[in-house]
């Protein structure tokens, strides 16, 4: 069904207060899911925001305010304390930018939390202050390793952003065959996946999304990807995260941000990342009928379609579930 902008950013705000959130924290969350459906991501947007409370509600150990164990002029460690990764990553990115902003250099790491979301999000944010950034981060093991059947892997998305004097240059992906997100929206309405994404417990190909949340996801990339997403594992790991942390507990995030000025004229440095974006595009296709695109081209023109027509399409079973969790909240 369609939704306004401003109707669906108020029906996460309420979801979000109905399970405990402060105006301020529901508000950051109902930011970055509003822009993954502006990019055409639903699966990370409104459907999320139903997976977020079914987890807040599962959960009987109280959140705690996020805390800083460590911290260095250029680094600073994080305890997320269980709260919901959007907020998590959204405090670690602040801190990378302000302290990048003083010394020209910062590495965050946050663990204890889940769903840390779309690291281009951060990252449009990084290249917005000058820096180049870097983001990775790890989790629960539901991704089976290249020639395997068993979970050892996180979904462990890796993500790189280059400032640029026009559009930002950047690179988001999962190391896994599908993004979860996507498989729990298919279990929510009752759909299958494509052939290939998945196993069950036995560690037989299955399309049932529910099967596969038993068993294990396939990697992105064949043994390439499989490298990478253990790279991002251990990263993870190496912000705190449990080598081995239980469903939608204990996330790994990483993030790195670097002033170019370190090393070269930044604005400089600008220009000539917007003039090779272009040359890149500009490079002769092999469809005629489609243009070479650049990392996040696809973004901002989707964000920009439905920001000029204040209308998100949202399948109805999400946005009643949301409406059903503010209606009972209130009734409470």
């Amino acid at each position: 069904m369609q939704l306004t902008i401003l109707n669906a950013r108020a029906l996460v705000e309420a979801g979000m207060a109905a399970v405990g959130y402060t105006d301020d924290e529901a508000a950051i969350v109902a930011d970055h899911l509003i822009d993954c459906e502006l990019r055409g991501l639903g699966y990370g947007g409104l459907a999320r925001a139903v997976s977020v409370i079914e987890r807040m509600r599962a959960t009987s150990t109280p959140r705690r305010p996020i805390a800083v164990l460590q911290e260095t002029p250029f680094s600073a460690s994080l305890d997320g304390g269980d709260n919901v990764g959007h907020l998590v990553g959204h405090r670690a990115m602040q801190i990378a930018i302000d302290k990048a902003g003083h010394t020209g250099i910062a590495a965050v790491g946050a663990s204890k939390t889940w769903y840390t979301g779309m690291y281009s999000y951060y990252l449009e944010r990084i290249t917005a202050a000058g820096l180049v950034g870097m983001i990775a981060g790890s989790g629960t093991q539901l991704v089976a390793p290249h020639g395997g059947t068993e979970g050892r892997f996180g979904t462990n998305p890796i993500a790189f952003g280059f400032p640029s004097a026009t559009t930002p240059v950047i690179w988001d992906i999962g190391t896994a065959n599908v993004m979860i997100g996507e498989v729990a929206l298919k279990r929510r309405l009752g759909e299958l996946l494509p052939e290939g994404q998945a196993f069950d417990v036995e560690g037989h190909p299955t399309r049932d999304p529910a099967a596969a949340f038993g068993g294990a996801f396939a990697v992105w990339g064949g043994h390439k990807g499989s490298g990478l997403a253990m790279v991002v594992q251990l990263l993870g790991m190496m912000t705190g995260q449990v080598t081995a942390p239980a469903p939608q507990r204990d996330s790994g995030i990483f993030i790195l941000a670097v002033n170019p000025g370190l090393f070269t004229d930044a604005d400089d440095f600008m220009q000539r990342v917007s003039a090779y974006a272009q040359s890149v595009r500009d490079t002769r296709p092999l469809d005629p009928a489609s243009a070479v695109r650049v990392p996040f081209d696809r973004s901002i023109v989707e964000r920009a379609r439905r920001l000029a027509t204040d209308a998100l399409e949202v399948p109805e079973a999400v946005v009643e579930a949301l409406r059903r969790i503010t209606a009972e909240a209130r009734a409470g």
